[in-house]
């Protein structure tokens, strides 16, 4: 843990000295390299651009032809950045396919900020998790993620710019998903980059929360993914608390676009409007299918949702705090300890 606390406190002080811990300070980490938060501007904080489920056993850069990847995908990508998106957030874990060089690219081509991450998934009964995650412990996970944030991802060069981690949806959270929450902890104090965590119904978002706390990170620094599977009264009181609260399930269907739509109305009511994501958990190409399977855009958050907000009697306002300054102010790279 000496280690550990040594890069914290230096990343702490290197916090205080640039004064990035001041909101107009905020950086993140893209594909191309560090930026201004406050130039991520439209954002997709959830997205898929390739995912590969065969197994954290034989996954690998071997699985996929990169050029053939980037023709398939960049479609998709051109249609956002004409809809005026400047920033996807790209989602896939360590071991699900990840790969740091095929978003570099696509970012030179299409002009968007891509950015990647570090973490582990352990959602799907562990098959994504490498088999040192099992004898480790939490701060050996926590430092093989911190050299990634320190030095680039196999090689690339290409930083992280948020963790992103996963547990099962139906349990509380297991003493091994318990294990990576911890690590995702003492990376964020090292690091100050954001938590994501596919969580899904509420106790376990409640049991990260408590996880948090005891590991001395505030609940600002998290994301409860796919909290639309939350009653929205759980939404509420974990934003109230700090927690973001990550609604990225968005597609065409009239059902989907009613829920969302009855959580946004009362999150706006409950004013916890500014601790929102919105996104559509879309994509992807898929290794080993033909012509990588079939991809989803990431369309119907402008198509659908936002009109529909407007009527409802959402504001500019209300949509550009939604859009663009929740993801300035969620993902901005800083330190953010319990009180």
């Amino acid at each position: 843990m000496n280690s550990l606390k040594s890069v914290f406190y230096t990343a702490t002080l290197l916090v205080i000295l640039s004064g990035c811990n001041r909101e107009d300070k905020l950086y993140i980490n893209t594909c191309l390299g560090v930026m201004a938060a406050e130039n991520l501007g439209k954002s997709l904080t959830h997205e898929h651009i390739l995912v590969d489920f065969i197994g954290a056993d034989s996954t690998g850069y071997h699985r996929w032809y990169r050029d053939e990847v980037v023709t398939r995908v960049f479609p998709y990508l051109e249609e956002i950045r004409k809809h005026g998106y400047l920033t996807l957030f790209e989602c896939t874990p360590a071991y699900l396919g990840r790969d740091p060089f095929l978003c570099r690219e696509l970012s030179k081509m299409t002009g968007l900020n891509i950015i990647t991450n570090t973490g582990y998934y352990g959602a799907m009964n562990n098959k994504f998790l490498p088999g040192h995650v099992f004898s480790e412990t939490a701060d050996q996970i926590a430092e093989r993620w911190i050299e990634e944030f320190k030095t680039g991802i196999d090689g690339s060069g290409v930083k992280p710019g948020f963790i992103k981690i996963a547990i099962e949806r139906d349990s509380i959270v297991s003493v091994l998903h318990e294990k990576i929450v911890r690590a995702a902890s003492r990376t964020h104090l090292a690091t100050g980059m954001t938590i994501a965590s596919h969580t899904g119904p509420s106790p376990g978002a409640y049991r990260q929360a408590e996880i948090l706390k005891e590991e001395g990170v505030s609940p600002e620094a998290f994301i409860w993914v796919h909290a639309l599977e939350g009653p929205v009264r759980d939404n509420i009181n974990l934003a109230k608390q700090g927690m973001w609260i990550s609604y990225d399930n968005m597609n065409d269907s009239p059902k989907v676009l009613q829920l969302f739509l009855e959580h946004l109305q009362a999150m706006k009511k409950a004013d916890v409007l500014n601790k929102v994501l919105l996104s559509h958990d879309a994509g992807w190409y898929s290794p080993g299918q033909e012509d990588g399977g079939t991809f989803r855009s990431f369309t119907s958050i402008e198509k659908i949702l936002l009109p529909a907000l407007r009527e409802q009697g959402f504001t500019k306002e209300e949509i550009y705090q939604l859009m663009i300054k929740n993801p300035e102010q969620a993902f901005g790279i800083r330190v953010r300890p319990m009180n």
